[in-house]
């Protein structure tokens, strides 16, 4: 039995060389960085603001990949099952936490098979009209549903999204039925309501800020716990009379489960320098968010949490399992 021991502790000491090694000297080459929405939309902007800082940080380039589809899943697939080695990321957002609970079979778990590194940033979504429309708030939007349930219909960037279980869970806090139009990604969302398809949506900021600024677009409610700083003269869905509802999401940095510690480590402490940096604290609050630092563990239990509030949305929404 000793002998076998010792023969298995030298084993694990001789397979942990490598890693020490492999985290001194990382990064050595270009790293990915994977996320599963459409070029230009949400999650590709933030990928992309933090990318830059990102490799400058790191010394190398990082290369920001979209792998649309399925809810996220596509993409969050392919780097639960890349080699743990630094690089192949992924840029996750609430919609991690989405997918995982409307999803009936994944080929991955949601939590398990990835490591956290860090947040980069969280923001509310916007209930966003067109500008010209009838509705002027959300009072009226909730009167003509409860009238006739399901005659407003709202536009989501797709079945599985944040934006989808975001506006049922909204329809249950409110007791009344809204009916779901799912479309492509923000960009098609968008395009689909400023065409008259649908007369309601909810967005995150990055997707509709211009079209405000425009004119062309009236936010009615946001939907985090208090006011968006950007948007203070607009009330959130609590103000607007849904008492109990708050939504905030979020975007964050993983590496597939099993990553070593010291290249989590190397990841962790660079993320940090830079959501530190002046300059992507100013782009990221542009395209409507905050830059918002965390642990890995925290970051875990962020998922935790969020999956498990979904996991209700979906159940007691009636939700069918995709």
């Amino acid at each position: 039995m000793l002998r076998r021991d010792v023969l298995a502790a030298g084993l694990a000491a001789a397979c942990t060389i490598p890693f020490r090694a492999l985290g001194s000297q990382y990064p050595s080459k270009a790293i990915t960085i994977y996320h599963g929405f459409a070029v230009g939309g949400n999650a590709d902007s933030i990928a992309r603001v933090v990318a830059g800082e990102l490799g400058q940080k790191l010394g190398q380039p990082i290369i920001v990949e979209s792998q649309p589809g399925a809810g996220g899943t596509i993409a969050a697939n392919h780097v639960a099952r890349a080699r743990p080695d630094g690089y192949a990321l992924m840029l996750a957002t609430g919609g991690h936490a989405v997918a995982g609970a409307l999803y009936r079979k994944l080929r991955y778990d949601t939590v398990a098979d990835f490591q956290s590194i860090s947040t980069v940033t969280t923001f509310p979504f916007l209930l966003v009209v067109r500008a010209d429309g009838p509705y002027r708030d959300l009072a009226s939007v909730l009167r003509a549903a409860s009238v006739s349930p399901r005659s407003i219909a709202y536009g989501s960037a797709g079945i599985g999204s944040t934006h989808h279980l975001a506006m049922e869970l909204l329809a249950k806090k409110a007791n009344t039925e809204l009916l779901h139009v799912p479309y492509r990604g923000d960009a098609a969302l968008v395009t689909a309501l400023l065409g008259n398809e649908v007369p309601l949506t909810i967005a995150p900021p990055t997707a509709v800020a211009q079209h405000v600024k425009a004119g062309k677009l009236r936010v009615l409610a946001t939907t985090g716990p208090k006011r968006w700083a950007p948007m203070a003269n607009v009330p959130t869905v609590m103000e607007a009379g849904v008492p109990g509802y708050e939504v905030m999401s979020w975007a964050g940095l993983m590496a597939p489960a099993h990553t070593p510690s010291a290249i989590v480590d190397v990841l962790h402490a660079s993320v940090g320098k830079a959501l530190a940096s002046p300059k992507v604290r100013a782009t990221l609050s542009e395209i409507g968010g905050t830059a918002t630092s965390s642990s890995p563990e925290q970051m875990t239990n962020l998922i935790a949490t969020d999956l498990q509030k979904w996991r209700a949305v979906v159940s007691e929404s009636n939700i069918p399992k995709q």
